[in-house]
């Protein structure tokens, strides 16, 4: 009241005026235009600058006295990173950086865990943290994965790839990358074969909370994530001219085994694990889609990898699928510059994931088939992705 209604409403429309003029899609579908739209305002109401980052229901967590689903905490398991995917594209990389200036000013904490709980140098970040990034726990092979801080490590290379901004390249981007790629030497090993890997390796939500859960073999997951992180880091420290550095995390990413294919030449969890069981976690397929290292534009070897990865999704069907496995799915087949079949996916997630404010709950709400799952606990990071599929 101090500061006055009238001003408040005009800093309110000076915002959403500057927000809508930086990027707009016109589709012929209404499904997937009121659903892109809705989301698009989402992503302005719940991020600044200079907030905090999208956490699993961010501004419309319930006041109701009780713990949201999931705890409503910071999940890096995929929920963070989905949510912050149509930033780029959709020419929003201010609000992008309230993700990435959280992450940025609480790497002492990050550092702290790393030290405490791997006992090496370098940087990691928790799979499931608080408000202030500290670790809260939770099933072991992701709540504490090593390859979380190389998920993250990508937003802070792709706000570089979009916005070219050396001072952000030199100040933020390399140095968060550097020091998750130092970690990431430091706690793999080389075998006698020059072969460098992890001692265990996990693939998000793979046989549950069990030992099983964890692989002798690198997962496809674990080897996308320090693909990566090694690759990134080659680039950028060439960017800044660091040529030794560049080098040397070169020599790092050229150490790392070819990804597993099962028979059909699709990607597998890892050696001897086909994906032969419906999941709503796609971590077997990171290469393709985000990560992009495993690219349509390669030619026919990755076009073949992206084709029969696809086609095992499909053939294995979605009973365990959530909404943002279809939302997932429609950025996967983007890829494969399949128009018609993203359509379809991102069409179902809007007409079978949402409720009818638009958001994102989790399970089938119509009954018809498209996932075992029938909850409808309220996340966010499936109508993100659905954006950046469109």
């Amino acid at each position: 009241m101090a500061r006055g209604i009238c001003k408040d409403y005009k800093t309110h429309m000076d915002f959403w005026d500057n927000y809508w003029v930086c990027s707009s899609v016109a589709l012929p579908d209404p499904v997937l235009q009121k659903q892109y739209d809705n989301e698009m305002y989402k992503f302005g109401s719940a991020s600044r600058e200079h907030s905090y980052p999208i956490s699993l229901q961010a501004v419309w967590t319930a006041d109701n006295g009780k713990l949201p689903p999931w705890k409503g905490d910071y999940h890096h398991d995929l929920n963070t990173q989905l949510s912050y995917w149509p930033a780029y594209t959709g020419n929003h990389l201010k609000e992008g950086l309230g993700y990435l200036n959280t992450l940025w000013s609480q790497r002492d904490v990050y550092k702290k865990y790393t030290q405490e709980y791997f006992e090496k140098d370098g940087m990691n970040v928790p799979g499931v943290c608080t408000l202030q990034g500290v670790p809260m726990g939770g099933w072991i092979q992701y709540s504490m994965s090593q390859t979380v801080g190389a998920w993250l490590a990508q937003h802070f290379y792709l706000h570089w790839k979009y916005s070219m901004d050396r001072k952000f390249l030199e100040e933020r981007a390399y140095p968060f990358l550097k020091d998750v790629a130092t970690f990431l030497e430091h706690i793999s090993v080389v075998d006698d074969k020059g072969v460098r890997k992890l001692v265990m390796s996990s693939s998000p939500e793979i046989f549950d909370n069990s030992i099983d859960a964890w692989f002798k073999d690198m997962t496809n997951h674990d080897l996308a994530l320090m693909n990566f992180a090694f690759r990134a880091a080659t680039d950028l420290a060439a960017e800044l001219n660091r040529l030794e550095e560049s080098a040397h995390w070169k020599q790092l990413y050229k150490q790392l085994p070819e990804y597993d294919l099962d028979k059909d030449g699709a990607l597998a969890f890892a050696k001897g694990f086909p994906y032969n069981q419906s999941h709503r976690h796609f971590s077997h397929a990171m290469a393709i889609h985000p990560l992009g290292l495993i690219d349509w534009n390669q030619g026919e070897k990755s076009q073949n990898i992206i084709k029969a990865t696809i086609k095992k999704l499909e053939d294995c069907g979605p009973d365990y699928w959530t909404g943002y496995s279809y939302s997932w799915f429609g950025n996967m087949k983007a890829r494969a510059f399949d128009g018609g079949g993203a359509a379809d996916e991102l069409r179902t997630f809007a007409e079978c994931f949402c409720l009818r404010n638009t958001f994102h709950a989790n399970g089938d709400q119509t009954n018809s088939g498209k996932s075992k799952f029938t909850y409808r606990p309220f996340t966010l990071e499936g109508n993100f992705a659905f954006a950046a599929g469109i």
